[in-house]
């Protein structure tokens, strides 16, 4: 685009307001516009909105100590709030187009980890603590110092992962991929559909979706992956009141009755801060808080990166910009999350879908913050979205995030070792985590194997050790009697 359509464009918009708009979140300098900042706005949303069914369904289908079980209303009440505000903190103070919510994965500790041992309230009361803790290591240094550690290639290879893993999600998500129930009795863990073939509407939806998203992405067209996201629901709406379907999983995309629905905020503030440590002792709480702070200290550190890199937004030096104050949001997320009863709320690896529609600041998170605040009212008529039309969306972003498995030295085995476990191990242990730890403590042993320990900055010994608690955490529980 000319200097001249830019101003024209502008000037259309009200030249002061948006000058200043763009100024602010340097929109242009970043190579972006704001049509593409909407794109992304609204594709990540898309790409994320199942966290509003899936919250409610985790977190409401567990029991507490007590026999309690949360509101599944409140819950999606609670789950949209957070990931509105938070997004739009991070929007606005970060500067990324990187959207926040309930975390997968760390809801699932909440649910059937941390429930059964004690209160609702006292299990969302640590994940406050866990998020205070985290904003203590952002604003002591340390968290940003061990980002800044980590070398080049390794932060490649998260990308990589972070991209196959993603995919994965896509796959999983969508039924295209599903792990065999009868695993004593069959050779491999997972299979094509549900029988070993695809079968049904939803999955021709899914399919003709990743066929639309990747020719549309393979003639460079505009919106690409949002088009793509709105064309297949639209597809699966018709096919859902034509045909008989028996099931489209999470999200059935069909009219609803009625577009507003009032919201239920009855969850927010029901958290004790202390109460665990009179119901589990001090000893297993330490336990519980570390195990959350490191869950969520590499997915937030992985996902930031990948999302960054992916944006070509990383410095020479592969830094992410204005880390200090992204870390901060983040950390405050989860102190968010745990307050509200929505769990911890950190920052989304489908952000790079909005990344893969050209968005580059933190402007697109106003439009994604602003869609799950409609969200608090319009639950019945932005939830239609099946899985299967937004999964497509996630296996393009896969393949885009892929693309940076070029950057690694494959001849040099001190990198290429470490970086091929990252790659490997997030997709097949279903975690950023794991793949993030198993690098670390690839990279610090082969560097000692090869008389080079001196070159490991200090902070991957001290991460490295922490991850081999991590790793060990049953055994060390066990010789502890915890």
């Amino acid at each position: 685009m000319s200097e001249a359509q830019k101003t024209a464009g502008r000037q259309d918009a009200g030249p002061s307001t948006v000058t200043g708009v763009d100024r602010f979140f340097r929109i242009t300098e970043r190579g972006s516009t704001f049509g593409r900042e909407i794109r992304g706005g609204f594709a990540t949303f898309f790409t994320m909105a199942y966290i509003l069914v899936l919250n409610p369904l985790i977190l409401g289908s567990a029991k507490d100590k007590f026999g309690e079980q949360l509101d599944p209303v409140q819950l999606t009440t609670a789950t949209a709030l957070v990931a509105a505000v938070m997004t739009v903190i991070m929007g606005v103070g970060g500067n990324l187009p990187l959207a926040l919510a309930a975390g997968l994965g760390l809801n699932a500790v909440v649910a059937f980890q941390l429930a059964p041992l004690m209160s609702w309230d006292d299990a969302m009361g640590l994940i406050v603590l866990e998020g205070l803790l985290i904003c203590v290591l952002v604003v002591t240094g340390l968290r940003e110092a061990v980002m800044h550690a980590i070398p080049q290639p390794l932060k490649q290879a998260i990308s990589v992962g972070i991209g196959l893993f993603i995919a994965l999600i896509g796959f999983v998500d969508a039924g295209f991929v599903t792990r065999i129930p009868d695993a004593a009795n069959t050779t491999v863990p997972v299979q094509l559909g549900s029988t070993g073939t695809l079968a049904g509407w939803p999955m021709l939806v899914f399919c003709v979706g990743v066929l639309l998203t990747i020719g549309l992405l393979a003639r460079k067209v505009r919106g690409a992956i949002l088009i793509s996201i709105v064309a297949m629901t639209v597809v699966a709406l018709v096919i859902n009141a034509l045909a008989d379907v028996k099931t489209w999983g999470l999200t059935t995309p069909e009219w609803p009755d009625r577009i507003v629905d009032t919201p239920d905020f009855g969850l927010l503030g029901q958290f004790s801060l202390f109460g665990a440590f009179g119901q589990v002792g001090v000893v297993t709480v330490v336990l519980l808080v570390f195990t959350l702070v490191l869950s969520d200290f590499f997915d937030t550190m992985g996902t930031v990166v990948g999302v960054s890199a992916e944006a070509g937004l990383l410095d020479e030096d592969g830094k992410v910009p204005g880390l200090g104050k992204v870390l901060l949001i983040d950390g405050a997320a989860a102190v968010a999350g745990g307050a509200a009863s929505a769990s911890s709320a950190t920052s989304y690896i489908e952000s790079a879908a909005g990344v893969g529609e050209g968005a580059r600041t933190g402007f697109a998170n106003l439009v994604t913050g602003s869609l799950f605040g409609l969200a608090l009212f319009l639950t019945p008529l932005l939830t239609i979205v099946p899985l299967q039309a937004a999964a497509p969306a996630l296996v393009a972003v896969g393949f885009l995030m892929m693309t940076q498995v070029r950057h690694i030295e494959w001849d040099r085995y001190e990198i290429a070792i470490p970086a091929f476990l990252t790659i490997a191990v997030m997709p097949f242990t279903y975690s950023i985590t794991n793949g993030i730890g198993a690098g670390f403590l690839a990279y610090v042993l082969i560097k000692t194997v090869l008389g080079r320990a001196k070159e490991v900055h200090w902070l991957l010994w001290g991460t490295s050790a922490l991850f081999l608690v991590y790793f060990a955490i049953d055994p060390i529980e066990q010789l502890l009697g915890v």
